[in-house]
């Protein structure tokens, strides 16, 4: 074989590179890496590393964006919302932190059992603040109910384009006449979007998440980078987004 002759490993690794960025992830390496979590642990130490302290500065953002977003669309009623459902929701870090405070009951998301576990015993289940729990993949997940908010936070990166795509197709679906999509997550510095091989995830560009949004005719409302967190985490920007159906 002459020396400009790509061998076969150099060939697929070419391959590789150029194939969509999303068609990397793995489900089950997803999976793999959350069960190695304890199930003390929150979405947090897993999205801040070394900083889970700051989970309140991410919660409180999440408060002050959905007070934004209901200020501008009137049409939501005042008070608490009455039906919301966390995605991906952990051991219940959000649904406790935030959506408890803001809805009167919320169910749950959650692909691992153990952490789905936490939020069965939680005191907020007792309490009937938690509703109905599925211990099933986002991309698997089909709503049975109607919400007036349905919440995902750093799980969507797990999901391929298509999958994401599909994912919110169902979601517009399953949401009131006055209800929202809301949708936190890292964005990539530029417009690329980045794969990670810690666990199985894909940190998107702006453009990409807005070209799903059309894709699953959904409009962004409002869009907002959270503030607050220190120069020297050197964290990726976190964006929120507000969403309804185009039509």
């Amino acid at each position: 074989m002459s020396s400009d002759t790509e061998t076969w490993e150099e060939l697929q690794n070419k391959i590789l590179s150029d194939a969509p960025v999303d068609s990397k992830i793995n489900h089950e390496a997803s999976l793999k890496y959350w069960n190695s979590l304890p199930s003390t642990a929150s979405t947090m130490l897993g999205m801040l590393g070394d900083y889970p302290w700051y989970t309140g500065k991410d919660l409180q953002g999440s408060r002050d964006f959905l007070s934004k977003v209901r200020r501008q669309l009137p049409d939501i009623p005042r008070g608490k919302l009455k039906l919301a459902v966390d995605c991906g929701a952990g051991v219940g870090r959000v649904t406790e932190g935030f959506l408890s405070h803001a809805c009167e009951v919320v169910d749950a998301v959650e692909p691992i059992k153990k952490f789905a576990q936490v939020m069965q015993d939680h005191q907020l289940k007792r309490d009937g603040v938690i509703g109905d729990i599925y211990t099933v993949g986002l991309e698997n997940w089909v709503p049975e109910k109607k919400y007036d908010l349905i919440w995902a936070q750093w799980c969507v990166g797990h999901l391929t384009d298509a999958q994401l795509t599909d994912t919110l197709l169902r979601c517009r679906e399953a949401l009131t006449e006055t209800g929202i999509v809301g949708l936190k997550e890292n964005i990539s510095l530029n417009d690329d979007d980045e794969y990670d091989d810690e666990d199985s995830a894909v940190t998107r560009a702006d453009v990409k998440f807005r070209q799903i949004f059309a894709a699953a005719n959904m409009v962004v409302i409002k869009s907002e980078i959270q503030t607050g967190y220190p120069e020297e985490m050197n964290l990726l920007p976190v964006m929120s987004y507000a969403l309804r159906p185009s039509d």
